[in-house]
């Protein structure tokens, strides 16, 4: 194994101490926010996916690797199956990435102040607030990237190639959480190579950084192998369903995901990278970041995933800021309204703060904010209809969703409700299996309100029901969400045996 390289900076003054005691601070304050805020409305769609995952533990399912189902598991089982219970790992995870966004900051050569700012900006922008408020595969990619650039960055600034071990596990580690690290190692990697320092790949221990990410990754890696790469048909249909819409949000989703306000902070960042010669040996990241908005761009992928390489630009942004700020006491004032405007917008925007009946505006930016409520009443409005079906035909009946939000809800709430366990053909739980060819008696159905489309695979269908999230009853103000206005339908039975019927009825987006 090669020895570690020449420092990259050699000769160049030591880095600030760590701000250790106000970063603590800064990142009790917000796990305690975040904490405080957790059970105000209820599980997101995708969360209730995740616990349903993570009672069927595997080294792959159709849209994700293991690693979110597996802490979802671990989280309800250590603090409870509820919705605090499950988002101390957002929490946990948040919190950390502030904190790791500050030591980026300060390998960039910041001070303590500056090291503050960055995670301060780091915890109130909006993608981070999202993220840290529920469980995702984002909220863990988002802390996997953060420090897998605080990692390779180690290696660029001292020339330790050693460094590249940790990157490597990082990388193998986030592999099992989201596929998308794998955009961020290959942007580096070309930018790297085009503006250097080149010689960090030339090392064994860069050799010895894959090795270590292929063994961590190889088991979800080998699960998709073995099914067929259902992953990839999942990213392709998500490119044709909504890559032209993706591709016209790009730019402004990067000016928004933040903050506007933070905007002149990220892109003092960049220019500071591309010219500063004390930072030429980051010039790769100011290269990575228009290099990864490009390669989304062409693929049609979501809006968020150059992210959290923006949040990265933001920590480099923060010592030029400082440096600008005290200049006068105008620009202190202007700094700390920026902050403060942003902060409580973006809480509003992301975080349970308001009643339910006063989501529309927030809805228009966030939809995921109404995606937590009206899962129980789905519930309620499902227990309606299968009290319609005779009881003695109900030991040959099935309970059949159109997605996985709605199995997920109902799997969770139904036993309450005297329900059985539902079956869908939406993402892994096509996988979890068609009912028996024994249960040909009637079939109750839940979809969206558009997708009739799906009566045609049973027979004697009609509409018994029709999912109201409650809020339209209690106050007057419908939360227009997804499910608002599903339809519950009762159905004969299914028009083929579950067997020959399931290829039909399996989607993955």
């Amino acid at each position: 194994m090669a020895e570690a390289l020449a420092p990259a900076t050699q000769g160049a003054a030591p880095l600030a101490p760590v701000a250790w005691r106000p970063l603590l601070c800064v990142v009790a304050g917000y796990a305690a926010l975040l904490t405080l805020v957790s059970a105000r409305y209820g599980y997101h769609r995708d969360e209730l996916y995740f616990v349903a995952a993570g009672r069927r533990l595997a080294w792959g399912y159709v849209d994700q690797p293991p690693l979110t189902p597996a802490l979802a598991r671990v989280c309800t089982s250590v603090f409870g199956d509820h919705p605090a219970g499950l988002r101390a790992a957002a929490t946990l995870a948040a919190s950390a990435t502030v904190l790791v966004v500050a030591l980026v900051a300060r390998e960039w050569g910041s001070g303590r102040g500056a090291q503050l700012l960055a995670g301060v900006l780091a915890a109130l922008g909006a993608q981070v607030l999202a993220v840290g408020h529920m469980v995702s595969t984002a909220t863990f990619d988002l802390l996997v990237w953060a420090a897998l650039s605080l990692y390779v960055l180690r290696v660029l600034r001292t020339g330790d190639a050693r460094w590249w071990l940790a990157a490597g596990a990082v990388t193998g580690i986030g592999v099992q959480n989201k596929y998308v690290v794998v955009l961020l190692v290959a942007v580096l990697l070309v930018s790297v190579g085009w503006v250097g320092p080149r010689a960090v790949l030339r090392s064994g221990w860069f050799l010895g950084g894959c090795a270590v990410a292929l063994a961590l990754a190889a088991p979800t890696l080998g699960w998709q192998a073995a099914h067929g790469w259902p992953q990839w048909t999942v990213a392709r249909g998500i490119s044709e369903d909504d890559g032209a819409e993706n591709r016209a949000l790009l730019v402004p989703q990067q000016l928004i995901y933040l903050s506007p306000l933070f905007v002149p902070v990220w892109v003092a960042g960049w220019l500071r990278l591309w010219r500063a010669a004390d930072l030429r040996w980051a010039r790769s990241f100011a290269v990575a970041y228009p290099l990864l908005c490009a390669v989304v761009l062409i693929l049609g992928g979501k809006g968020y995933y150059p992210v959290p390489l923006l949040v990265v630009l933001l920590a480099a942004g923060c010592e030029p800021t400082l440096r600008w700020v005290r200049a006068g006491r105008a620009r202190r004032a202007l700094l700390l309204g920026a902050v403060a405007v942003s902060a409580a917008l973006n809480a509003v925007i992301t975080l349970p703060v308001l009643p339910p009946s006063a989501l529309a505006v927030p809805l228009a930016l966030n939809k995921e904010q109404g995606e937590q409520l009206g899962w129980p009443e789905l519930a309620d409005a499902v227990q309606g209809g299968w009290e319609r079906i005779p009881a003695r035909e109900r030991r040959r009946a099935v309970l059949f969703t159109g997605n996985y939000g709605e199995a997920g809800a109902l799997e969770h709430y139904s036993p309450a409700r005297g329900l059985p366990a539902p079956y869908s053909g939406h993402m892994s739980y096509a996988d979890w299996g068609p009912p028996p060819d024994t249960a040909n008696g009637p079939v109750l159905l839940v979809r969206l309100a558009d997708a009739s489309g799906i009566e045609r695979h049973f027979t004697g269908c009609r509409t018994v029901a029709h999912v109201d999230n409650g809020h339209g009853v209690d106050n007057g103000h419908g939360v227009d969400n997804e499910e608002q206005g599903a339809a519950v339908v009762l159905c004969q039975r299914p028009a083929r045996p579950w067997s020959q019927l399931w290829p039909s009825l399996r989607h993955a987006y």
